[in-house]
């Protein structure tokens, strides 16, 4: 399988199982002493000294779990819970939710399209904990969750799309009809009930019961290569257009010379000039230049970075600042 590159519409790739342990109550039924075992037991296979890292919700700063969810590492359920907790590898391809809606939630992430290669992280990871921790399993339902929508694999799969072209054009509301249809979901860029910001989107897979963990993996990389092929379609004819050009330019100009910027206006700039680098309208810096820039000016991750007593005014002229540099060899 050739791996789509990260810069080019597709950002990444994620597989999440969601698996519960044998013979416990549910997470939204359990007490805080059994919470606690949970962490207690699985935080030993994961040690640090292969390069793993244990971070428990209660004893980070409201700032550094918010940065978490910015980076796409977890839920905003698991930073609301004071009993969760998330286990990342060194090179952050794998992530490991504890007491969030399930007792686990396993996630490999990826750059490009490498959807076999996430299943593979988080197989690895699954057979580790199985083997001191059973799971619980039904030989007719499969691995019982707390949500019935997550029964059989326990598994969703998912892809990161930049679609500003689809977006542009209006066609993300049929697409997302047809999408349904097929068993899978299109969603905003920090998924489930989160807004599209700067034609950032989630594709998932909806079904998990009655398809193998195989069977799901294949339908969604085919089906992210027809999308692909739909954006890649509709930017050749976009990329032409003097009106999307002169709004590729103005956005352009405006991150180079602004001096405050908030982060939804950013979002919806670079996503203009992403567009336009990929359609060589505009060079001088690299698609991995900008997603590096976007990580760091994301407001928690930016105020972790530079002080948690920034105000959103002080933020903003900071990230003009940055994104000024950051941008300063564009042309």
């Amino acid at each position: 399988m050739t791996t789509i590159p990260l810069t080019h519409i597709i950002l990444s790739c994620r597989v999440r199982l969601a698996r519960n342990f044998k013979d416990r109550p549910f997470v939204n039924s359990q007490s805080e002493q059994q919470a606690n075992a949970i962490l207690e037991q699985v935080r030993p296979l994961f040690p640090t000294e292969k390069g793993y890292s244990f971070l428990p919700m209660a004893e980070l700063a409201p700032l550094e779990r918010a940065s978490l969810v910015e980076n796409h590492l977890c839920s905003t359920d698991l930073i609301a819970s004071s009993q969760g907790a998330l286990i990342l590898n060194g090179a952050h391809s794998l992530a490991v939710m504890l007491n969030e809606e399930d007792h686990l939630r396993i996630q490999g992430i990826l750059p490009g399209l490498d959807l076999p290669g996430a299943y593979a992280l988080c197989r690895e990871a699954e057979e580790t904990i199985a083997a001191a921790l059973p799971y619980a399993f039904d030989s007719q339902y499969g691995y019982l969750t707390a949500c019935p929508t997550n029964l059989g694999t326990g598994m969703r799969a998912s892809v990161m799309l930049h679609l500003p072209a689809l977006t542009e054009n209006g066609a993300m509301s049929r697409i997302s009809t047809n999408l349904s249809k097929l068993g899978l979901v299109i969603r905003g860029t920090y998924g489930e009930g989160s807004n599209v910001i700067g034609a950032m989107y989630q594709l998932s897979n909806q079904i998990t019961l009655g398809l193998s963990e195989k069977e799901a993996v294949e339908n969604l990389q085919n089906i992210t290569m027809q999308l692909i092929s739909e954006e890649r379609k509709t930017r050749a004819s976009l990329s032409k257009n003097i009106n999307v050009q002169d709004k590729v330019g103005r956005s352009a100009g405006v991150l180079k010379n602004a001096r405050l910027l908030s982060c939804d206006e950013y979002m919806k700039l670079i996503s203009n000039v992403r567009f336009g680098i990929a359609e060589k309208l505009l060079s001088g810096i690299t698609l991995e230049d900008i997603h590096t820039l976007t990580v760091a000016v994301q407001p928690a991750t930016m105020a972790a970075a530079h002080g948690s007593n920034l105000s959103a005014g002080q933020r903003d002229i900071l990230r003009a600042d940055e994104v000024r540099k950051a941008l300063k060899a564009l042309q």
